[in-house]
């Protein structure tokens, strides 16, 4: 069964809904400071104290806001992020894996860089690297700010997607400026 992306839409409202109502708005990207504290954490177990108190500081700042969690990482968000991971590769698998066409380079890539797919992953690591590196650097989230602020409806949630529009909208033009839909 596949999705169109109307009903992909409303399952992902619905879901963001229900995490609203039920524990608490969606935001994956401070999991990446976890457990970029944890290594940093193991290999310098100084790094994070926690107090006869139970709570957990440390001297570095952009650690220190996120201190209990790494000095605890086993905790809803971890848990979170890692049921996405599971959940997409249980659901591929379930339909018995990635077809021939799946594993092409989509025609609009092809059309306007070439066939090659490591060429694509690559671009696509790299883009999402930047997007997630400016995220932290902003001290936001990508997700949080778009899909849970704007359901919340602050407006930073609205100011952050405007940008992100503004953005993406002129970047895809450059990049990709043979249009291989068939109305054209």
């Amino acid at each position: 069964m596949t999705l169109d992306w109307k009903s992909g839409g409303v399952l992902l409202g619905l879901v963001f809904f229900l995490a609203f109502l039920l524990v608490k708005p969606i935001g994956v990207s401070t999991q990446f400071v976890v457990a970029d504290g944890v290594i940093w954490d193991m290999l310098n177990p100084s790094l994070v104290v926690t107090g006869a108190d139970g709570t957990a500081s440390s001297a570095v700042t952009y650690i220190d806001k996120n201190a209990s969690k790494i000095a605890n990482p086993l905790n809803y968000d971890f848990i979170f992020v890692l049921v996405m991971i599971l959940g997409a590769a249980a659901s591929t698998l379930a339909r018995g894996g990635l077809s021939r066409e799946e594993r092409r380079v989509p025609a609009l890539w092809a059309a306007n860089h070439g066939n090659d797919a490591t060429k694509r992953f690559l671009v696509a690591f790299a883009s999402g690297f930047i997007v997630l590196f400016g995220a932290r650097l902003a001290d936001g989230c990508t997700s949080g700010n778009m899909m849970s602020g704007m359901g919340q409806t602050a407006l930073s949630g609205y100011i952050f997607t405007l940008g992100a529009f503004a953005a993406a909208i002129p970047t895809a033009i450059a990049l990709f400026p043979r249009d291989t839909s068939p109305n054209t």
